[in-house]
């Protein structure tokens, strides 16, 4: 059985609703030159202010999880949240399979 959660990845629908779009999207990915950790830290903190208030973060965030997507503030999560978020989910997933399966 398979199981969805949020937009499928082809359903992109939910990005016209989105807080990060339009002069706000300079927040939301690192910029092309070098950017030090105050910088970073300031243009992610206005990303993730954003992300709060945003009526679709979920669903972005289940659409970033779903691609694999590795660049950019994505419903409120950096890349290295993501990852650790996708690998916490995928442990959940096979321990509640290990429980059903000795079960």
């Amino acid at each position: 059985m398979v199981r969805t959660v949020g937009p499928s990845v082809d359903d992109s629908t939910w990005r016209a609703d989105a807080a990060c779009k339009g002069e706000s999207a300079v927040y939301f990915f690192a910029p092309n030159h070098f950017e030090r950790k105050p910088e970073k830290d300031y243009r992610e903190g206005r990303a993730r202010t954003l992300c709060r208030g945003c009526v679709v973060r979920q669903l972005c965030l289940e659409y970033a999880l779903a691609v694999g997507e590795t660049h950019g503030i994505w419903g409120g999560l950096n890349e290295l949240e993501r990852r650790r978020l996708a690998r916490r989910r995928a442990a959940e997933v096979a321990a509640t399979g290990d429980r059903v399966a000795t079960a």
